[in-house]
């Protein structure tokens, strides 16, 4: 499929596609006329690469992770247990910026009057 089709299948656009290729991320192969050929399996790659951008992650951490993905429902499996260690940490950081947040944000209702909000249980 072409780059617009991968798109909108994709819901991403056209300019994301190429800097993913840039990064190594995606690897389309070339029509004679110079025009990128997505398979379809660049559909469900794609779909991780957000999922991935989303959770905070970069570019050279997502091109570790991809070829650890057996199929279209498991972003990492048993493959590269070399990683989870890496993640771990990345998720104690985000739930340490989280606490972070959460305390200027407690002092700033006080700073205004309101009440301070009560953290629940989570899991972390």
């Amino acid at each position: 499929m072409k780059i617009g089709e991968l798109s909108g299948r994709a819901s991403v656009s056209q300019r994301s596609l190429r800097y993913y290729e840039e990064q190594g991320l995606l690897t389309p192969t070339r029509l004679p006329n110079g025009y990128r050929d997505y398979d379809e399996r660049a559909v469900t790659t794609v779909r991780r690469i957000q999922i991935l951008l989303a959770a905070g992650l970069g570019t050279s951490a997502i091109a570790e992770i991809l070829p650890c993905a057996v199929d279209d429902t498991v972003v990492l499996s048993g493959k590269c247990p070399e990683l989870i260690d890496g993640l771990a940490k990345e998720r104690q950081r985000i739930n340490t910026t989280i606490d972070d947040l959460i305390a200027a944000r407690d002092i700033l209702d006080s700073l205004i009057g309101r009440p301070l909000h009560t953290q629940t249980a989570r899991s972390r």
